[in-house]
């Protein structure tokens, strides 16, 4: 897993510096005081830009060749429906007639800067507020469906990303046949799922409602911000980046934590307030446990892909050892365990 400077070539956002940041948002005629601050984020590179008159904006350039042009303006047009139906989503700035942008061999976008932090999800009055502004995405996100991005399904987060891991041998030889058979064990328990379908009163991925969805709903992608005295404030949704079609309970579940009584009661709360404006399907809270495998899976071949991006050695120096894949292997079998189980009741 490790990169010589000697003979690994320049990954293309070294050539993202300050001045091309600045200079981009001078072709759209935003023009920064020098002020630049980098946001967390490791997919893209995102900038607060504080510009002349004082007011800030946050630049985001696209990690090229990860999604089309077409794909991202499926994300800026979802942004910009939830926005028109007041859900408080941030989405990008229209500039001169567009909300992507070419310079320098990048993509990039402008978006209003919004301050908050991360919600008290032990506070059950939040999660019921934010089950009602996840109710308002999906109403949204129902309407029509994505063309261009793809789905969240088995073979994308499960099946494609452990034959990638495999075959460009990201494991290493102590760790590689147990995290395999785990891997593949896993799987089948999904897809005998799946074959079962037709089964009375039977329900998995391939055969639920599928809609649009933030696609990435962790605690860190939802701002609060205290109420105002007229009453402003609450949530707001940001980084659509992940935006796909997929279940309801996608949205949800990354919302959960703590043992099973907690997590049952979080989604209650959550359920309380998202069955103010929108139905749901208690039969996906079977997809859960699914969804939590799909994407351990899929998240090792995310940091596997993302290798040669200095930034991910920096911040993740712990991936790739025998002990990361052992502790992958740990993970799965309790996933295996908890696919077995009943599914949570609300």
């Amino acid at each position: 897993m490790q990169n010589t400077s000697e003979t690994a070539p320049l990954h293309p956002f070294a050539t993202l510096t300050p001045d091309v940041v600045l200079d981009a948002l001078a072709s759209v005629g935003l023009w920064g005081d020098g002020r630049l601050m980098a946001l967390s984020s490791y997919e893209n590179r995102v900038y607060q830009v504080t510009l002349e008159d004082g007011s800030r904006v946050v630049a985001k350039f696209y990690r090229p060749d990860r999604w089309s042009e077409a794909q991202i303006l499926e994300e800026h047009a979802f942004a910009a429906e939830l926005m028109a139906a007041e859900v408080p989503a941030v989405g990008p700035l229209v500039l001169e007639g567009r909300t992507l942008h070419p310079h320098g061999g990048f993509m990039f976008s402008v978006s209003p800067w919004r301050g908050g932090r991360q919600p008290e999800l032990d506070d059950f009055e939040v999660l019921e507020w934010i089950g009602r502004f996840l109710a308002r995405i999906h109403t949204v996100g129902a309407a029509r469906p994505f063309i261009a991005r793809p789905a969240l399904d088995r073979q994308h987060f499960g099946t494609e990303p452990r034959d990638w891991l495999l075959a460009h041998e990201m494991i290493p030889l102590d760790m590689q046949s147990a995290w395999s058979n785990a891997c593949q064990k896993a799987l089948d328990l999904i897809a005998a799922s799946a074959n079962q379908q037709s089964a009375e009163g039977h329900f998995c991925l391939e055969n639920s409602t599928l809609l649009r969805l933030h696609g990435d709903c962790h605690p860190g992608n939802i701002l609060w911000t205290p109420l105002d005295e007229w009453g402003r404030g609450g949530p707001h949704f940001v980084d659509l980046d992940d935006a796909r079609m997929g279940p309801a309970v996608q949205d949800l579940w990354m919302l959960l934590s703590g043992d099973r009584r907690q997590r049952t009661g979080q989604l209650s709360a959550l359920l309380d307030g998202y069955e103010q404006f929108r139905s749901f399907d208690r039969r996906e809270l079977a997809l859960i446990e699914p969804l939590r495998t799909l994407r351990l899976i899929h998240y090792s071949a995310w940091l596997a892909r993302r290798w040669e991006d200095p930034i991910f050695p920096i911040n993740f120096p712990w991936f790739g050892s025998s002990d990361y894949w052992r502790g992958q292997v740990d993970m799965l079998h309790e996933q295996i365990e908890a696919m077995e189980e009943a599914p949570l009741v609300v």
